[in-house]
């Protein structure tokens, strides 16, 4: 019964994709072959550029998390006292 359920649910998410599909390639059969290729290689260039604008952030992000780190050690150390002997007696 519940392979049954899996079944029907990936053969209507497979029926979902292909009419997404079919929709897409109308969107660019419709127009002349040389502008739906112009266009496509604009719309992958844009893609790039994003990609490009999101790794760079993501190098960002991973830059400001090790910074992080290295300042919370570093605090971390100015906090503790430097002569263990020095401190008081409780």
């Amino acid at each position: 019964m519940e392979q049954e359920v899996r079944d029907n649910v990936c053969n209507a998410a497979n029926a979902f994709c292909d009419a997404l599909r079919y929709l897409g390639d109308v969107s660019y059969a419709v127009l002349p072959r040389d502008l739906a290729h112009d266009l496509g290689d604009l719309k992958k260039t844009f893609l790039g550029g994003v990609r490009s604008a999101l790794e760079k952030e993501i190098e960002w992000i991973d830059e400001r998390v090790a910074g992080g780190d290295k300042l919370r050690e570093e605090w971390k150390r100015r906090c503790q006292p430097e002569d263990p002997a020095a401190e008081p007696a409780s």
